[in-house]
């Protein structure tokens, strides 16, 4: 009798990943942040404005940085270099000096200007130390040109 061979499939790994489902996902998410995007009210912020002191200062404290990280207060023609652990030494020192030349109580303002170079984190610095000393009137300095 002669020998009946069958053939059998072999069944092979899939080698491929079948993406529709993942697309699909993909598709109503995407549809899900469509919807909702609009319906999320974006923050609103308070900005200051120009002008809202009761009063102008009288004399302006400069704290300068320049593009060395150097610091140096600055009060009229005056100047001194300073260090960052000094600085707030130095300004209290600059205004009990304006308050004993001049008449009354005359508000003080300190304004940092900094050199475009110098590291945000080094302006950052020099505001802390200042505030820490118990300067409360501290600015910035920008230009206004372009």
């Amino acid at each position: 009798m002669p020998q009946l061979t069958t053939r059998r499939k072999k069944r092979r790994t899939m080698n491929e990943i079948n993406m529709v489902p993942f697309i699909d996902v993909m598709l109503v998410l995407l549809i899900i942040f469509m919807v909702t995007a609009p319906l999320i009210a974006p923050s609103v912020i308070q900005l200051p404005t120009m002008g809202q002191a009761p009063r102008q200062p009288d004399q302006v404290i400069q704290v300068i940085i320049d593009a060395e990280a150097q610091i140096e207060v600055r009060e009229g023609k005056a100047k001194v270099a300073t260090t960052l652990a000094q600085v707030a030494s130095q300004v209290l020192a600059m205004q009990d000096r304006i308050r004993e030349t001049q008449v009354g109580n005359p508000i003080t303002a300190v304004v940092i200007s900094a050199d475009k170079s110098v590291a945000y984190e080094q302006v950052v610095n020099v505001m802390d130390a200042l505030q820490q000393g118990g300067i409360t009137r501290v600015g910035l300095s920008v230009n206004t040109r372009r």
